[in-house]
């Protein structure tokens, strides 16, 4: 069916939601919109839910026809026995579109579930209203408060939009975006896809002025030649991240039963991501490194790259996860090197391309400082630099780390290029891994991709790059 995108528009932006059939024992829905802009108001049946949600502070209708006003969003919370009847309803009453959390449709394989999925199916039909899902989570907006799950944020910014067939995989991609310092501007978890498929969010984020990075959990694809011609069309100007969902057999089988997609082919799906540019990843980690290097870099395309690590052997692992990426670590000028080994012969590291740079970088010389200076002079690096921090005890010492990072900020506003930090999880100081861990945010905080191994921050910071590359290459 053709989706109306401007009804779209108005559920995955709404000025008011309502919330139906949400019980006790804790009113998930209605309490995670504590803090969405517009009126939250609840429609329940049951006598005995009435007075607990009235407690909580949300007006209880009985039937959406009391609801007043206009309604932009319903939420869906019902049995699934009543769930086509509440359809029709919301259908009958002008809701903008719905989202529908209620499940147990056709992923369930059951005669009687896909008899009811197509009913609600006909329904969206002859209505033209958008439903998202079922057996789904539905939307989060972050700049209007509108939540699907506890910990996602509300405020302003983000330029990242989130969409997927696992409610769970969706909310976990948000949540690692936000712990790398990525706001999410919008997530849309879109389970059996039986109404608005893969193909009319992708072309919802394309026309969306807020989403410049698109990152999508794909189990299958119902639209396949729609959605390959809006891939064409959509990553020359923004890049789209896929994670496909059933590559292995075995997964197939599980993607069957769990939103009743049929799991394309692994050489389809890859022909698919060079035909069109998409950036494939194939995992949760693997999509927010990537996201993160997309927001946190300013469109990289060289890959001649410098590398400072903490010590000879870690110099080695460092070069040799960045070259199997498709990066050069190339040497510098003589001229550098003069200059270089007036002050590395004293601290007794190596000032070759990977640096060796253990004892230089501290907050009481200018070391690091003139490091990043002939790095930014020199004609040989095109492609910017990673750096290994180690264990920084931020509690500690806040102001080392932060001068190590303004100093890194400059050689990136200055230059262009690209500067990747790496912190592994096994270090930290004193405090241990969570002293490591609230190291890593810090920087995250700061704006810069900080990843916790080396191989993670080769392959985001090459998927980067290559997309770049390819997307300059458009006409």
């Amino acid at each position: 069916m053709s989706i109306d995108q401007a009804r779209l528009h108005r559920a995955l932006n709404p000025a008011s939601v309502v919330v139906i059939g949400d019980k006790a024992p804790n009113y998930g829905w209605l309490r995670r919109q504590a803090e969405f802009h517009g009126p939250v108001y609840s429609v329940q049946v049951d006598p005995k839910e009435i007075e607990a949600i009235e407690r909580l502070g949300f007006t209880n209708y009985t039937s959406l026809d009391d609801v007043p006003g206009d309604i932009d969003l319903a939420i869906c919370a019902v049995p699934r026995q009543v769930a086509p009847r509440i359809v029709a309803a919301a259908a009958a009453r002008g809701v903008a579109g719905m989202a529908m959390f209620t499940s147990g449709f056709a992923e369930t394989g059951e005669p009687e579930a896909i008899d009811m999925q197509r009913q609600i199916v006909e329904i969206a039909a002859s209505s033209g209203m958008p439903i998202v899902g079922p057996n789904c989570l539905g939307i989060y907006n972050r700049r209007i408060g509108l939540k699907f799950s506890d910990d996602q944020e509300a405020g302003e910014g983000g330029t990242v939009s989130v969409a997927g067939q696992s409610g769970t995989n969706t909310s976990g991609l948000i949540a690692g975006m936000q712990r790398a310092a990525v706001k999410v501007a919008r997530g849309i978890s879109f389970g059996n896809a039986a109404v608005v498929n893969e193909a009319d969010y992708l072309q919802y984020f394309a026309g969306d002025p807020l989403t410049e990075v698109i990152v999508m959990y794909i189990e299958g694809v119902r639209d396949g030649r729609r959605f390959f011609d809006l891939l064409r069309t959509v990553t020359p100007r923004k890049p789209v991240i896929l994670w496909r969902g059933g590559r292995s057999e075995a997964g197939a089988r599980a993607v069957a039963s769990h939103t009743a997609s049929l799991a394309s082919s692994t050489a389809i799906w890859e022909a698919m991501l060079r035909q069109t540019g998409a950036i494939g990843v194939g995992s949760m980690d693997e999509a927010v490194d990537v996201a993160a290097a997309l927001v946190h870099t300013d469109r990289p395309t060289g890959r001649r790259i410098a590398l400072i690590g903490m010590n000879g052997g870690q110099s080695v692992a460092l070069t040799d996860q960045f070259s199997e990426q498709g990066f050069d670590v190339p040497p510098l000028s003589e001229a550098s090197y003069e200059y270089l080994a007036k002050f590395f012969v004293a601290v007794g590291s190596s000032y070759r391309n990977p640096f060796d740079a253990s004892s230089t970088i501290r907050r009481e010389d200018d070391n690091l400082a003139k490091i990043l200076q002939v790095i930014a002079d020199d004609g040989a690096i095109d492609g910017g630099v990673a750096i290994e921090l180690g264990a920084r005890d931020l509690d500690k010492d806040p102001a080392e780390l932060d001068g190590i990072l303004a100093l890194l900020d400059g050689f990136r506003k200055r230059t262009g290029q690209p500067v990747v930090a790496l912190m592994h999880d096994n270090g930290g100081g004193s405090g241990g891994v969570e002293a490591m861990l609230r190291a890593r945010r810090h920087v995250a905080d700061q704006g810069f991709a900080v990843f916790p191994s080396y191989e993670r921050g080769a392959v985001a910071l090459g998927r980067v790059v290559a997309s770049n590359e390819a997307r300059a290459e458009t006409p």
